[in-house]
């Protein structure tokens, strides 16, 4: 199984640590398109922060984050694990989990990331900031460069498993799964019930998540379809409806009532 993540758009900034190795991340066969990334990214915030500031959609309290963006390749690293903060990973909390889990967790998560395109809890990699619709000068759209670059890398690291797909709609955009039945893809959604109706709310929609990665991990099952995969959730005690395979896969929608 695999279980895709989005970044968090806060990140955590070591204050020690190697440099980044390439060579020593997992999914090697992206090193080049990793090292087209950061050279666009650190040749910018070097040579004109202030376009990199509009490039970037930050603001003027942010500039740390384009200084941190130059130096890149000397930056010190620490696990993506404890680099990713937000409340999708708060909820998640991976340093709590037991030893079983967090082999588990080693083996199924992947955060699909702007710099490094997909990268596991254990890759060390320096803090940076980048979002997904960046149009990055010298690379073009952050998003369409890594959907050329992202599918074996996700075939492989899924194998015959299941792919469950929790990223946002800006990092669903790295990769898309095929139209051959065969590739089993859930993605989930969460949906906050009141009454009649359903929406989508931003912070508890990661926390539900966070909490359900949390206990895929802890109860060890490994669903190999989208229908078996809403029968475990619902016997971890969620509401869950599965809906019709589309061009992306089947739609799985956790239903909650309480924020």
């Amino acid at each position: 199984m695999l279980i895709l993540l989005p970044p968090s758009e806060g990140k955590a900034t070591p204050r020690r640590g190697a440099q980044l190795d390439l060579d020593r991340l997992s999914a090697p066969e992206l090193t080049p398109a990793r090292e087209q990334v950061l050279g666009a990214l650190t040749e910018l915030s070097r040579t004109d922060p202030d376009r990199a500031m509009h490039v970037l959609g930050l603001g003027p309290t942010q500039a740390d984050d384009v200084r941190r963006n130059a130096d890149l390749l000397d930056a010190p690293t620490a696990r993506a694990d404890a680099i990713y903060t937000g409340v999708l990973y708060e909820s998640l909390d991976l340093a709590t989990l037991d030893a079983a889990a967090r082999r588990r967790a080693s083996r199924w998560l992947a955060v699909t990331s702007s710099v490094f395109g997909l990268v596991r809890p254990g890759d060390r990699i320096p803090s940076y900031r980048l979002g997904g619709g960046v149009n990055l000068p010298g690379l073009g759209v952050v998003s369409a460069h890594w959907r050329v670059h992202l599918d074996d890398t996700v075939r492989a690291a899924a194998g015959s498993g299941l792919v469950v797909d929790l990223r946002s709609t800006t990092y669903a955009g790295f990769w898309r799964p095929d139209t051959d039945p065969a590739r089993k893809v859930a993605t989930v959604r969460v949906l906050h019930e009141v009454g009649t109706r359903r929406t989508v709310v931003s912070h508890f929609n990661k926390a539900t998540k966070g909490r359900l990665v949390r206990a895929l991990l802890e109860s060890g099952a490994t669903p190999g379809t989208p229908a078996r995969l809403a029968d475990t959730i619902t016997d971890l005690g969620w509401k869950v409806e599965l809906g019709e395979p589309g061009k992306h896969g089947h739609q799985l929608d956790v239903v909650v009532e309480e924020l």
